[in-house]
């Protein structure tokens, strides 16, 4: 059998993971290091050792001891496993010379700025001198990178074990955090990690050809670190595990470099042999067969070490709880399974990937997905792949909605690597779930499956050219155009483009041929039109603007000088072939309005400039202009109007030459809609109109207000709108006020509410106008300073407009009454004290709200958007649309009556009505809510807090009229709860505003009973809602609050129940700090004389002290719910199944029993047993630990690290792998941890 087919047969069984004792231990038996310090060296083998007896030292240097007589070796090694020898206290074991030592490696790897060859080479030659000495010294290194101060002192090294020596390294750790170099935050864990990898690389390298065959140096190392990745303490495991993989990777490397020498060998022999008996070389064939002899001892001797590291770490290992660890061993597994696929590359070692791809956390699954990404590139491995990929290509394409967007990336471009070097690659129903993730809101995850869409388009397109004889961009457009139909998605073309235009860039601005499908017949349907123009515009915007849509925003990105001189030459581009164009585009579809709508946008990225380059190209300004007047006349949409204003207002900005004929063309037009609607006026006043002139009338009304419209932009702190002052962009096409419509508009509307004769599209239209031209006048004022007469007649029209809008507020009518509501919102605030601080010559341009206007203001708030009643026709599915606007509508008039408390347009005591909703409607307002109550806080704190208290006031009020339960009670107290919570953490600077607060509530609870009322104190219980506000006051406050509370308070009451929780919460808190203090002075008790450690101590639910440190081999202290075992994996104990149902003994002989490696493996993987035991309390703790014997508590007196050991809160927070079969053929079914959402999650973090 060869070499190869051993060392796969040692792999295939590495299944059986219940084996007792050290798996490398068993399997290094015969060539323990330390019995070979003790007893003097072997020989080394005749061919396999020379290279290494070379570099040694000759014997007489050597501080190796000479063969003794068997009775003395049997006294002697008797006599040192009896010493119990204290660690020393320095790092330098060799401070005889001037070798390297431990500190010195360690600095170098620390500071990460020294060379490893260096570092490394004095260290060989220091191991070249004494090979005891200078393992030692690799030793203390590793012990120092753990974090640990103790010291493997010579005697140490000379008499103990390895877990005696684990043992005693785990009771000096003496640890000053809870870090330890591995773990410790910021740039010096990238650089200590990077920098002890290369050490452990370079040490590989360094001895590949002579030390790493001695059966000395690796198979000691490789012995301490098995043990150490056994152990309990945290920075052993963790250090010892990346040591190992590290190492087990070089020696994979060197087993690569030995395979192929082998091989060369191998060949050169048979050519030899194969010569005729002249011709042959008799001594190139003994040195050839001596060659392969010894290259063949060195292959078995590196599958030898890299089967017992596999077996005594990764197998355990790979399971870990720790994190970090598990994606350690995943992450070299698959450099393994690159690096030498001959040996690893099979189903024994790939079903660990297979398994760990359900991983609880995200760290280890994208290790593993990356592994994966690594063997799939190599088209040589992808037949020893079938077997893997069929059994878990289900597994990965559920991934791609993994939990974690980086691990969901990383397993849509494995998909793509299946699906382009597999023979099978996806069926087209696999590859349905990566094909909507181009929608997706995390943006690397869209262009991860924009990359996979666009292979398979490319794909299908070289398929079918075969067929005919299209071009590949036109093909390329038509296969996109069917999936962006097909894929249901219209409202989200852009995220489409923005997903394809890293790979399809090129396509996507192939300009010509997009406009070649809409102005020539190529065959396209209606549907298939609009999507080219939809598609088209979203690509012309990305070409000109490159900003990310919605959602997918990294943070603020600067474009680069490289960026922007391309965008510009997109932009010059795109105008040079569209501004002749357009027109034509315009004219064909101007009579669809969803279309027109989409390429009225075009102009917007166009290099508007060029329009004054060239005469030829005026033409193509009045042709564009003639087409969008020719809209305007046409339609009637919304959209299609609004998008016709943006247009207007960008042709008719004054930094362009051009704009005096842009001004003009659209000064005819409304002048023609002025006198349109002038003809209907007086027909509408007197009441004569039929519906035909009413129609025209609110029309032409529509089309005015939609020009000159100004473009006001709110903006939400939180989300969408803001409760900020608007800010006015002056975009609009033309001044409205010259037209004087305002007069004509009220009285009209005036008309019409007198008479009940309400038509929704005139009056809504007729407010807009009406609106929008005192907008327009309140500029015109700041910027030409009016006279005086002016100014009171512009405030007099102000005061009719807000007395018609408050008419329509009560209005059965949705659309007039929003309408009414939303611009009186923005011309109170227009109109505000705040809006001409900086112009006082305005100030007679100031109107306050009457105050039946506020009362009607807040009764819209009651009466329109808060509340439950759902309209029944929008309970269907196809009406869910209507449902999001509604929302967003009551959400723009929500703020906007949160601008008036604000900006003190409304007083903060109207703020009442919105804060008592909070909790009821948090889904819908909760965002606008909580930033204007943070925002309140900062116009008046004392005003804010009270105005808090009013409103829980009003609602208790509002409880006690009506048949009220304990749940109503309750249900305030919650609101009192989030309100509480905006308080902050700075207790000093909300001391005022929660006193006030306090004192309000005490007056309200014992106010003066009414003669109605039959209850004495009825507002009692107001006190328990108060209580909710106790944790934030300050000591002396709570005191002087209880004189407050005990004053007001008759003594009848006193006993009263939510009397006496009020002032038990402001008693808890002013009798805090004496308490707290009293424990820390309990605390800071030594106990058996170990000094008091540097940081907080963890103790069990928060109450054991380190008093009862003592009694943890307790075995009813072992059941507490802080599950901390004293001993690591590697000293002897109990094993852990019996612990719930074994009673303490006062004897010794439990805490040498052996625990199996079946036992650790449970330790590691099942916490099941763990978290069900029950907490005890502390007495019982106390009085168990008084039952143990002089050694148990000296043992654990140095075992008190909780840091250092694994607790229950890091269990829960650290998942490990769920155990599988190993066999699959049981059929049994794997309990598997879900990353994946449930489908209505997944659409909300998807698509916006």
């Amino acid at each position: 059998m060869s070499d190869r087919d051993s060392v796969l047969d040692c792999l295939e069984e590495l299944d059986d993971f219940s084996d007792s004792g050290s798996d490398y231990e068993s399997t290094m038996k015969e060539t323990k290091w330390r019995k070979q310090s003790m007893l003097g060296t072997q020989p080394p083998r005749k061919l396999r050792r020379k290279a290494a007896q070379r570099v040694m030292s000759s014997p007489s240097s050597s501080p190796i001891p000479c063969p003794l007589a068997p009775s003395v070796k049997k006294q002697q090694v008797t006599r040192g496993r009896s010493r119990q020898v204290s660690p020393r206290p320095v790092r330098r074991v060799n401070n005889g010379n001037q070798d390297i030592g431990a500190e010195d490696i360690y600095e170098a790897v620390c500071s990460g700025k020294s060379a490893m060859v260096t570092v490394v080479d004095e260290w060989l030659d220091s191991y070249k001198q004494s090979r005891e000495t200078g393992l030692l010294v690799l030793i203390n290194f590793v012990v120092q990178s753990c974090g640990c101060k103790g010291v493997v002192s010579r005697e140490m090294f000379e008499s103990m074990q390895n877990a005696e020596i684990i043992s005693t390294l785990t009771k000096e750790f003496n640890e000053d955090s809870v870090n330890y170099p591995l773990s410790t935050p910021g740039p010096q864990l990238k650089r200590f990690k990077a920098s002890l990898c290369e050490f452990a690389r370079v040490l590989v390298r360094s001895c590949r050809n002579s030390f790493i065959y001695d059966e000395y140096l690796f198979p000691s190392l490789l012995s301490l670190l098995t043990g150490l990745s056994d152990s309990q303490v945290r920075a052993f495991r963790h250090t010892s595990t990346l040591l190992a993989m590290k190492l087990m990777t070089g020696l994979v490397d060197v087993a690569v470099i030995v395979s192929i020498q082998l091989q060369t060998a191998q060949r050169q022999y048979d050519m030899e042999n194969i010569k005729s008996v002249h011709d042959r070389a008799s001594d190139r064939l003994e040195e050839l067969q001596a060659t392969i002899s010894e290259l063949r001892e060195n292959r078995e001797e590196l599958s030898s070490m890299m089967n017992a590291t596999f077996r005594g770490v990764f197998v355990h290992r790979y399971r870990d709880r720790l994190t970090e660890i598990r994606a350690i061993c995943i992450e070299e597994l698959g450099v393994w399974l690159k690096t030498d696929p001959e040996d690893f590359l099979n189903d024994g070692c790939l079903k660990y990937l297979g398994w760990t791809l359900h991983d609880k956390q995200s760290l280890v699954r994208l290790q593993c997905v990356r592994a994966l990404q690594g063997l799939y590139q190599e088209k040589e491995s992808i037949g020893r792949l079938e077997l893997f990929t069929s059994r878990f290509k289900e597994r990965m394409l559920s991934m791609v909605l993994d939990k974690d967007p980086d691990v969901a990336v990383e397993v849509v471009n494995l998909l793509l690597l299946i699906q382009q070097t597999t023979e099978e690659g996806l069926r087209e129903e696999e590859c349905g779930h990566i094909y909507p993730l181009v929608y997706a809101s995390h943006r690397g995850l869209a262009f991860a499956a924009g990359a996979f869409l666009y292979d398979k388009l490319k794909s299908v397109i070289s398929s079918g050219n075969q067929e005919n004889d299209k071009s590949d961009n036109a093909a390329f457009f038509q296969i996109l155009i069917s999936f962006y139909i097909q894929s249901e998605f219209h409202e989200h073309g852009a995220y489409l483009v923005d997903s394809l235009w890293g790979v399809a860039g090129s396509e996507l601005r192939d300009w010509e041929t997009m406009t070649t499908f809409l102005l020539q017949d190529a065959g396209l349907v209606y549907e298939e039109e609009g999507a080219v123009i939809e598609l088209m515009m979203c690509a012309m915007r990305q070409a000109a603007q490159g900003t990310p849509r919605v959602g997918r925003t990294l943070g603020r990105k600067i474009l680069s000088m490289k960026d922007k001189k391309i965008q510009e030459q997109d932009r010059r581009r795109i105008t040079t072939h569209f501004i002749p164009l357009l027109p034509q585009l315009l004219s064909k579809y101007s009579a669809d309005a969803g279309k027109v709508s989409l390429l009225l946008k075009a102009p917007l990225y166009f290099d508007l400039e060029m329009y004054n380059s060239a005469q030829w190209l005026e033409k193509h300004l009045d042709l564009l202009l003639s087409q969008i007047c020719s809209i305007v006349e046409k339609h009637t949409e919304l959209t299609v109007l609004e998008a016709c204003a943006h247009l207007v207002g960008a042709l008719c900005s004054d930094c362009y030459t051009f704009s005096s004929r842009s001004h003009l063309a659209f000064g005819q037009l409304l002048d023609g809609l002025s006198e349109c609607f002038s003809t209907y006026l007086n027909e509408l006043l007197q009441g004569t109109a039929d519906d035909d002139d009413i129609y025209s009338a609110a029309t032409a009304l529509k089309k005015i207000a939609a020009l000159s419209r100004l473009n006001h932009q709110r903006t939400f702190v939180c989300v969408c709108v803001c409760v900020c002052v608007c800010e006015w962009l002056l975009s609009s096409a033309k001044d409205p006020t010259g037209w004087k419509l305002f007069n004509s508009c009220l009285e009209l509307l005036k008309i019409r509410m007198e008479s009940d004769e309400i038509d929704k599209e005139l009056m809504v239209s007729a407010l807009k106008c009406a609106a929008f031209h005192l907008m327009w006048a309140k500029v015109n004022a700041v910027n030409s300073k009016p006279a005086e007469a002016e100014l009171k007649l512009l405030k007099k029209d102000v005061r009719l407009f807000s007395r018609v809008c408050q008419a329509c507020l009560p209005l059965n009518q949705p659309e007039i009454r929003d309408q009414a509501f939303e611009l009186l919102c923005d011309l109170l605030l227009l109109y505000s004290v705040n809006s001409v601080r900086s112009e006082p010559a305005l100030k007679a341009l100031v109107h306050l709200p009457s105050d039946s206007l506020r009362s009607d203001l807040a009764a819209f708030l009651l009466d329109n958007i808060f509340i439950d009643a759902e309209d029944a026709t929008l309970n269907a599915e196809g009406e869910e649309e209507i449902k999001i606007s509604l929302l967003q509508r009551k959400r723009n008039q929500l703020a906007g009556y949160c601008k008036l408390v604000i900006y003190g347009v409304l007083d903060l005591t109207a703020a009442t009505d919105v804060f008592k909703h909070y909790c009821k409607y948090f889904k819908d307002f909760g965002d606008i809510i909580k930033d204007t109550v943070s925002r309140s806080k900062l116009i008046n704190p004392v005003q804010s807090a009270k105005t808090v208290c009013l409103c829980l006031q009003q609602l208790f009020s509002e409880m006690l009229t009506e048949e009220h339960t304990r749940q109503d009670l309750l249900e305030i107290r919650d609101l009192a709860k989030k309100l509480a919570m905006s308080f902050g953490i700075d207790l000093l600077r909300v001391r005022k505003p929660l006193v006030a607060l306090h004192m309000d509530g005490i007056r309200f609870a014992f106010q003066e009973q009414k003669e109605e009322e039959e209850k004495q104190h009825p507002n009692l219980d107001f006190l328990e809602i108060l209580s909710e506000f106790s944790f934030k006051l300050l000591q002396q406050d709570c005191a002087q609050l209880i004189v407050l509370l005990k004053s007001m308070c008759p003594s009848s009451v006193l006993s009263w129940p939510s009397v006496r929780l009020y002032q038990r919460s402001l008693e808890a808190r002013s009798s805090s700090k004496p308490r707290e203090q009293e424990e820390e002075k309990g605390d800071a008790a030594p106990s058996h004389g170990t000094p008091a450690a540097k940081r907080r101590r963890t103790t069990a639910q928060g109450s054991v002290s380190t008093i009862t440190r003592g009694s943890w081999l307790d075995s009813r202290s072992i059941c507490s719910s802080l599950h901390t075992p004293a001993l690591t994996s590697t000293v002897q104990r109990q094993p852990v199944k019996q612990l719930a149902s074994r009673k303490p003994s006062s004897t010794g002989s439990d805490i040498g029993s052996s625990l199996t490696e079946l036992e650790s493996e449970d330790e590691f993987s099942s916490t099941s047993q763990m978290r069900k035991v029950k907490p005890i309390k502390r007495h019982q703790l106390s009085s168990s630990g008084t039952r143990l014997t002089l050694d148990q508590q000296d043992l654990n007196s140095n075992l008190t690290l909780l840091s250092l050991i694994e607790d229950e809160n890091a269990e829960r927070e650290e998942a490990d792998i769920e155990e599988y079969e190993s066999d699959s053929d049981h059929g049994s079914t794997y309990a598997l941890p879900s990353t994946r959402h449930t489908p209505a999650s997944v659409l909300d973090e998807l698509f916006d």
